[in-house]
């Protein structure tokens, strides 16, 4: 787990908490302040203190991408033919309702964003940038890296 950076806000327990959940979101709060050396109340205390202000954003399920038969992951450079403030927002509002797109990343540097597909195939990833990707507004060209395997994959 990385080393979590903004201490300031944050002692020792608040900072084992959060490593805790980012392991097992789902811990029930009894073993929670067990684990971190804490009664139930302050625990719930302290838990909901960093929800408030926003160190824990939400919990959610893992789900199993090969169980679900999306195992094929494609990570494609997208080149904009406009980077005005207008492109960039109608790119970033277009790319939220494409479910294959697990993640999107603005990025500086030779090409203007990086997503990260998920499909079934890469008949299907094939079928996704044709006719989703190629046609979101002001995409100019995209370039394509298939992941062989994933060494390592986790949110944080």
């Amino acid at each position: 787990m990385q080393t979590i950076q903004n201490t300031d806000d944050l002692d020792r327990i608040d900072q084992k908490i959060l490593r805790v959940l980012a392991t097992d979101g789902r811990l029930p709060v009894t073993e929670l302040a067990r684990t971190v050396g804490l009664s139930k109340s302050p625990c719930q205390v302290r838990l909901k203190r960093l929800q408030d202000e926003g160190f824990i954003q939400g919990f959610r399920a893992v789900l199993n991408p090969e169980r679900l038969g999306l195992e094929h992951v494609a990570f494609a450079e997208v080149k904009l033919t406009d980077t005005t403030e207008k492109a960039l927002t109608a790119f970033n509002r277009a790319v939220m309702s494409v479910p294959e797109i697990e993640q999107c990343h603005m990025i500086a540097g030779s090409f203007d964003y990086l997503l990260k597909i998920r499909t079934a195939d890469i008949q299907g990833y094939r079928r996704v940038l044709g006719e989703t990707i190629s046609a979101l507004p002001y995409v100019g060209s995209t370039s394509t890296h298939v992941s062989m395997q994933a060494v390592k994959d986790s949110a944080f």
